[in-house]
């Protein structure tokens, strides 16, 4: 076999190791204390890895200069020397950072959508998809309203609320996601999917709308599904984005609040005229306490993680260690793909209003410096290696805890595993019988490529 493996720590990033310090051992030689063995057993095939086309995003590419701006946009989506993503998310509306709230009709009672406009998103969403598509031509796109138009909701505002469950309403907010889906596939850039509502379950400080288990059965199997066979899209609707249920939490009056998953993805699911519509299933934040419920209860529909925690704007390697841990919480419980949020953000990561997030890539304009955070690193050593079409590959042994694996679909092997102590420590890798013992270093990220001979 050959192997190849690429390396990160915090202080040595995207680094090639001499494949001659590992070493091949006879199995009697095996110590099972630290083998990972990758079973026979696959799982989820991939479909992807990248983030979500922000307006604040392109804001900070287009303070630097236009070459500096290509080689950012490279390192994200190109596949021999880039990230190489291929599968992201866009807002339909503002977002928690767009430069302004706004949705795509702001016109009162206009129920026909004859108001409808894209006209924003020429400033900013895109040219900054346009730019990525250069790199990335077959790049999937899935999309989701974080509010939709506030004369639709009650009350009528863009940071909270909730749709108009009436008729007329409804049939005009389909109507609506119809509209964004043709607008931009007249630009030239197909949307793959779409997803009802972002953190339906939370009540937010920027653009949100709550939504209950009952409002989706509607929307779904009466309305949008029905638009979309008609129409006779191509074009997947996702259950998502959920950012639950927690199942419980406590309130600030001290009373507890249950969120239960039969509430919401089961009185979904459980109807046949919405579940017929549905494709999969997406959860962020809080929901990754439901998925490995979900892939228990519903282990022939896909799944995603939709949006990566953001973090404080710091930037550190200890949050990079967590979402390394995030990343391997939600593959190994089914997900085919995993988004990361802010692409690219200004220091600090200040959105307007007032949260610091974490990105991949931080540009100062003071600077003109283009700073690579150890996220990006984390998610590289995923999307560089796994392609499109990857089988996950069960895994076992002490080390599972800490690896995920995966099957391209030319036959190489990918390992992706993170030493999360602070010393070496010795991996034993076992495939096909064959053991391969390796020395990671203290808190560092490993990716392993092992091709046939």
């Amino acid at each position: 076999m050959n192997i190849k493996w690429k390396e990160t720590t915090s202080i040595g990033k995207w680094i090639d190791k001499d494949a001659t310090e590992i070493k091949n051992l006879e199995s009697k030689n095996a110590d099972l204390n630290y083998r990972l063995v990758l079973t026979e057993k696959r799982d989820q095939t991939i479909e992807g890895f990248g983030g979500c086309f922000n307006e604040l995003g392109w804001i900070a590419l287009n303070k630097i200069a236009v070459n500096q701006r290509e080689a950012v946009i490279k390192s994200l989506f190109d596949v021999e020397e880039g990230a190489n993503f291929n599968f992201c998310r866009v807002p339909i509306g503002a977002s928690d950072y767009a430069a302004k709230w706004y949705s795509h009709n702001e016109h009162s009672n206009d129920f026909e959508m004859q108001h409808f406009s894209i006209e924003r998103d020429y400033d900013y969403l895109l040219p900054y998809i346009k730019n990525a598509l250069k790199y990335k031509q077959d790049l999937k796109l899935f999309a989701s309203p974080w509010s939709p138009p506030t004369w639709m909701k009650t009350p009528e505002a863009y940071n909270h609320g909730r749709l108009i469950m009436e008729d007329e309403y409804l049939k005009a907010y389909a109507l609506y996601f119809l509209k964004f889906i043709q607008a931009y596939k007249g630009e030239g850039i197909p949307i793959h999917q779409v997803h009802i509502q972002n953190e339906p379950f939370a009540d937010q400080k920027f653009p949100s709308c709550l939504w209950s288990g009952e409002q989706f059965r509607v929307f779904i199997s009466k309305y949008l599904g029905p638009l979309f066979d008609q129409e006779d899209l191509d074009v997947e609707i996702w259950l998502g984005t959920l950012n639950g249920p927690e199942q419980m939490k406590f309130l600030p009056t001290g009373k507890i609040l249950i969120d239960l998953f039969d509430e919401y993805v089961d009185h979904v699911m459980f109807d046949t005229n919405a579940e017929k519509y549905i494709s999969g299933i997406g959860y962020q934040w809080a929901g990754r306490e439901a998925i490995q419920r979900t892939r228990e209860s519903y282990p022939n529909i896909k799944l995603m993680q939709t949006e990566n925690e953001c973090g404080d704007g710091k930037n550190t390697w200890e949050y990079a260690r967590y979402v390394f841990n995030l990343m391997r919480h939600y593959l190994r419980n089914g997900a085919c793909s995993y988004t990361y949020w802010n692409m690219v953000l200004e220091p600090g990561g200040a959105s307007t209003w007032g949260w610091n997030q974490n990105a991949l890539i931080t540009i100062d304009p003071k600077t003109n410096e283009v700073i690579y955070n150890p996220e990006f690193y984390v998610m590289k050593h995923f999307s560089s290696f796994v392609d499109p079409g990857a089988q996950r590959i069960e895994v076992e042994g002490a080390w599972s805890g800490s690896a995920v694996a995966f099957e391209n679909p030319n036959g190489d092997i990918v390992v992706v595993v993170a030493n999360n102590v602070d010393y070496t420590r010795e991996l034993l890798i076992n495939i096909n019988n064959e053991n391969h013992l390796i020395e990671l270093s203290g808190y560092s990220f490993n990716t392993f490529i092992i091709s046939p001979n």
